[in-house]
């Protein structure tokens, strides 16, 4: 990820900043960062992932999303864009908004060689702030791999990981069950991006 610039922004000015920009920013108490494009690997798995889980949730109460939503993360001073989201329905808003969700209960991030420390540190701490958080999934572009993380009741994390195509990945925050295979779906591992 790229710094756009070095100086302060309130939330209120990224906001601003943001929703009149051609290009997509996170925003990471208090500087605004410029989110690099995605290759079409990563667009893959990400979409084969959200089209699981849409199909799988139909007409329960919630909502999944791609990375077109942002997510406010107040702790930390966050505003982000999850490759995949999953809200519980009734959606709640970050204060005065109507397009920035405060309660995920699930999230995936496909992991690029730019952002993955970040996605399995910093991000993964960040999101862990979010009270209706439950569950996290790491995707490697570049290899059939996923890592997933999910809450206990007693607030530990419990952490597996899956490197087999005929693995079934058992979602545990939602109703969702999706073979590896399928998430890796037209995934070409031949491109060097």
């Amino acid at each position: 990820m790229q710094l756009q610039e070095q100086r302060y922004y309130s939330p209120e000015e990224y906001l601003e900043f943001e929703v009149n920009s051609e290009e997509k920013h996170e925003y990471i108490d208090g500087q605004i960062i410029l989110m690099p494009g995605g290759t079409p690997n990563h667009n893959k798995l990400a979409g084969n992932l959200y089209a699981a889980i849409l199909y799988a949730i139909k007409r329960l109460h919630y909502e999944v999303y791609s990375s077109d939503q942002r997510i406010w993360i107040p702790q930390k001073r966050i505003l982000t864009y999850p490759d995949v989201s999953v809200v519980k329905t009734p959606l709640e808003y970050q204060e005065g908004r109507r397009d920035t969700l405060i309660n995920p209960v699930f999230i995936a991030e496909v992991l690029s060689k730019s952002t993955k420390s970040y996605d399995r540190d910093e991000k993964f701490a960040a999101y862990r702030t979010i009270p209706s958080f439950q569950e996290y999934i790491l995707i490697d572009q570049y290899k059939i791999h996923v890592e997933q993380y999910y809450k206990t009741d007693n607030n530990k994390w419990i952490f597996s990981e899956y490197e087999d195509a005929n693995l079934l990945l058992n979602l545990s925050s939602i109703p969702c069950q999706v073979l590896l295979g399928d998430i890796y779906d037209k995934v070409d591992f031949s491109v060097e991006e």
